[in-house]
């Protein structure tokens, strides 16, 4: 979490997108930054419980698989509305599911069983899966630029972690012509995130504060 911060406050001056990818050590769950953490922790025997820099509700991360997208305010993504945004990353994910030979849709509409539980339920352009929600996304911007973090809980059909994203990059060369390169964390960006741990995300008290 500290480390998709640093990269939003760091966008503008990165000056491009970045999309990361990454896993968790062990079972946990994350909740939106204005969500009730005593409201989460009833709802869900997963620890840690971490609060995100981004909205939403909570998802679990006991087999998901996670990523994080960054843009400067430069990019055309960062004047999309946030619904066009919501829509546009889920239209990414159906295709890099489509190279996996796996038939996904978006949702026309919400569908609110559990108010606050990410996966319970849907919203409108999230994926899904055989009707079931699979992916999805929350999102924040600021002056310095826009940060989705997204999870995509796998379908019981043996898809590997590394497929799928390769699948995602892949997809992303098609539609827009990406050229990928490997993203080499500043010193000054990895000082900031090792502040924000310190300060915030290493901190209870900071994700039990509401």
């Amino acid at each position: 979490m500290a480390f998709d911060e640093a990269l939003l406050e760091f966008a503008r001056a990165l000056g491009h997108p970045i999309l990361r990818f990454y896993g968790w050590t062990e079972p946990a769950a994350s909740f939106g930054y204005s969500q009730n953490y005593a409201h989460i922790a009833a709802v869900t025997l997963l620890r840690p419980l971490v609060r995100r820099p981004t909205g939403g509700g909570f998802v679990p991360h006991n087999a998901d698989w996670t990523y994080s997208l960054v843009f400067p305010p430069s990019h055309d993504w960062y004047q999309l509305r946030a619904t066009e945004s919501y829509a546009r990353v889920h239209r990414w994910l159906q295709s890099a599911f489509a190279r996996l030979n796996l038939e996904t849709e978006l949702s026309p509409v919400a569908r609110r069983e559990s108010p606050g539980q990410c996966f319970v339920g849907a919203e409108e352009s999230d994926l899904l899966w055989q009707g079931r929600k699979i992916a999805g996304a929350a999102q924040r911007r600021n002056r310095f630029g826009l940060l989705i973090q997204g999870s995509a809980q796998p379908p019981p059909l043996g898809l590997a972690r590394i497929d799928w994203q390769q699948a995602m990059c892949d997809s992303a060369v098609e539609q827009w012509q990406v050229q990928w390169r490997p993203f080499e964390p500043r010193t000054d960006l990895t000082d900031r995130i090792e502040e924000l741990c310190r300060s915030k995300y290493d901190l209870t008290a900071y994700h039990q504060r509401r």
